[in-house]
C-alpha cells in the first residue's frame, strides 16, 4: 500500500559531521512523516530528492522507493 507525504524535515544522524556541501547532505537526510491508511510512520527520503508533501511514495523497511502515481495509467 502506498503511503501519503505528509511533512519532510532534514534530520541529520545524532553526532554527524557538519558536512562541506550542504546541499547534497540535505537530500541524504530528508525524512518524512507518511500515512498509511491512518497508520503514520517516518520513513528516509535518501532515494528520492524529488519527493514532496501530498506525493505517494511505495515504502519498504523505512525507505521510500519510488513515487506512485494517483491515478493508475
Amino acid at each position: 500500500m502506498p503511503a501519503r507525504i505528509l511533512s519532510i524535515r532534514i534530520q541529520p544522524p545524532p553526532g554527524a559531521p557538519e558536512p562541506a556541501g550542504a546541499a547534497a547532505a540535505d537530500d541524504l537526510w530528508r525524512m518524512a512523516e507518511v500515512d498509511f491508511g491512518g497508520v503514520r510512520q517516518q520513513v528516509s527520503l535518501a532515494c528520492l530528492p524529488e519527493a514532496a508533501v501530498g506525493d505517494r511514495v511505495l515504502v519498504h523497511v523505512g525507505l521510500a522507493l519510488s513515487l506512485v502515481d494517483d491515478e493508475p495509467a
